[in-house]
């Protein structure tokens, strides 16, 4: 995509990519994206699978929804515009993190099929794992430890992914975690087990 600017001149062809990058470190940049309700569990069962890869050599950086909404993201709202460009935004940061051979772990609720194919058009397929965390309706209202489903279901929170915002699954998920089953230890170690070898092609399971 071109910038719109005239003015603009990028100097990627200038910058050391990511090549060069990724020996220093040792690793593959990947984008993981783990994609599921408010309250599936995505950031808790993110932040087990940094600690595991971290414990294994990996350098990761976790961006969740509520830190980026806080911060690079904070004017936008919840429209459909606006939540197009918060998605947009990040797969940018995304790349910006794969040319660093940095590998990324996107918590978000990323709801429908045109958004992640936005996502896939910036950064690139080959580059993007996308997991799924399986986890029903019921369950995260039970758990909505912030209080967001009883504010949609009152009226009180209008665009709710879920409630009055539609949420489409993943059709094809290179990984899909059912919470139901498994503890947030075994479902970071599920997804931990699919990525490892991709970014460490050498990797060896420790005995």
């Amino acid at each position: 995509m071109k910038p719109n600017d005239t003015n603009i001149y990028p100097v990627f062809e200038r910058i050391a990519g990511r090549p060069e990058k990724e020996i220093l470190l040792g690793q593959k940049a990947i984008s993981i994206w783990l994609i599921g309700l408010s309250g599936a569990g995505k950031t808790t069962i993110g932040s087990a699978l940094e600690k595991q890869l971290i414990e294994n050599g990996v350098l990761t950086q976790i961006l969740d929804g509520d830190n980026i909404r806080s911060g690079i993201n904070r004017n936008l709202k919840f429209t459909e515009t606006d939540r197009e460009e918060n998605i947009r935004r990040i797969a940018e940061v995304n790349k910006l993190f794969i040319n660093c051979g940095v590998v990324t772990i996107n918590c978000f609720i990323n709801p429908t099929h045109e958004t992640r194919n936005f996502v896939e058009h910036i950064l690139g397929k080959q580059d993007i794992i996308t997991v799924f965390i399986n986890t029903p309706i019921e369950i995260c209202e039970q758990r909505d430890v912030k209080g967001l489903y009883k504010k949609a279901r009152a009226g009180e929170l209008k665009n709710f992914t879920g409630i009055d915002s539609p949420f489409e699954a993943p059709e094809n998920p290179d990984v899909t975690v059912f919470t139901e089953k498994s503890n947030v230890e075994e479902s970071a170690r599920h997804i931990f087990n699919y990525v490892i070898e991709k970014i460490k092609p050498t990797w060896k399971k420790k005995s």
